[in-house]
């Protein structure tokens, strides 16, 4: 009799487990179902709308008659559902991505390049003239590159919500022209606007933006007024080029193929990790500072990318530009030379940096 209550005990306890398990599934999983029909909208507002009312009726259902006692069996009220969710996911997982939308302006061109070696003509280089009022002028242009002649790389942190979360740019200077700095962002359609969740329900297309400084940087520290900080870091001509390349392939990927925005594992950050991965598979390791990017130089400090003759509030300090930024606005001239000198006001260069 003891060994029989034992097994009856250990199969109560496997049942009440799977249960459980199955309940948070269909509970979590609804909430997904859910929340991408709400973002997708694929049968319009009104349609998707009562389609989320069913599936809220029928997990509901499906979740009472799993607690409480079963339509058919158990088994089969499992796979019902299961059977319900995997329809979705199909539909969802072949979503596919366009590059022939009515897109912003901001993002509406496909950066194209040639190359002759290690010099790289790149065309559709965004350098908008910018209103205080936020307003701009549109203005797209070719540049004739040397690779060789980059001279150093920076990385930009811009915070927009908080401490935690950065939008990411990574500004290469040349020794022969002005910087130019690269930017993953969502490519949003005409009057569309980011979402940190439409971000993971594949409601918005990646763009890669080339821009001239005084346009992608000065929107963010003097139009959209964000705390944005640009840091030096110490980086090989050798990786300066790769990393440069690790763009161009993007580029060409971009050319064959649109790609999702996701706010978690395919954002302005997380790409670049990857791009420098690729360079240097063995120095970077994955840390939690590459989902919360506002940390990312705190990440680098820790990496020796920024030299530790400076300590990180030093560092923040220094790399702080919306002051100089500011002070910008008093410029008799406004050029692209002026505004990517006065943000780099007080800044050591990596050549220049105490080791």
């Amino acid at each position: 009799m003891q060994n029989i209550g034992k097994t009856e005990f250990l199969m109560a306890l496997s049942k009440g487990i799977v249960l459980t398990a199955f309940s948070i599934f269909l509970i979590v999983s609804s909430l997904w179902v859910c929340l991408a029909l709400w973002i997708q909208q694929p049968f319009g507002w009104l349609i998707s709308r009562v389609l989320i009312g069913i599936w809220i009726a029928f997990a509901l259902s499906i979740l009472g008659i799993y607690i409480t006692q079963h339509l058919i069996s158990r088994r089969v009220d499992m796979l019902i559902y299961i059977v319900g969710f995997i329809g979705v996911l199909f539909w969802y997982f072949n979503i596919t991505p366009l590059q022939n939308r009515e897109w912003d302006p901001e993002v509406e061109k496909i950066l194209s390049y040639e190359r002759d070696g290690d010099v790289i003509t790149l065309h559709n280089i965004r350098n908008f003239d910018w209103k205080p009022d936020g307003s701009y002028t549109p203005h797209w242009e070719t540049r004739r590159l040397d690779l060789n002649k980059i001279e150093g790389v920076n990385i930009v942190t811009s915070y927009w919500m908080g401490p935690q979360i950065a939008h990411t740019l990574v500004s290469f200077n040349f020794s022969d022209q002005q910087p130019l700095t690269f930017s993953i962002e969502i490519r949003k359609e005409k009057n569309e606007s980011f979402s940190a969740i439409g971000g993971f329900f594949r409601q918005f297309e990646l763009s890669l933006v080339a821009a001239d400084e005084k346009d992608i940087i000065y929107t963010r520290s003097n139009i959209r007024k964000e705390q944005v900080y640009l840091f030096p870091i110490k980086m090989s001509n050798t990786q300066a080029k790769a990393l440069f390349n690790e763009y161009l392939k993007s580029v060409d990927e971009l050319q064959k193929h649109a790609r999702w925005y996701n706010t978690l594992t395919s954002n302005c950050t997380t790409l670049v990790f990857d791009m420098v991965q690729a360079i240097n598979p063995d120095e970077l390791p994955k840390d939690y500072r590459l989902i919360a990017s506002g940390y990312l130089p705190n990440y680098l400090y820790d990496l020796d990318v920024l030299s530790h003759h400076y300590t990180v509030p030093e560092w923040y300090q220094m790399a702080y530009i919306n002051a100089r930024a500011a002070e910008y606005e008093t410029f008799k001239h406004k050029t692209s030379a002026n505004f990517s000198a006065v943000i780099r006001e007080g800044l050591p260069q990596p050549n220049q940096q105490p080791e």
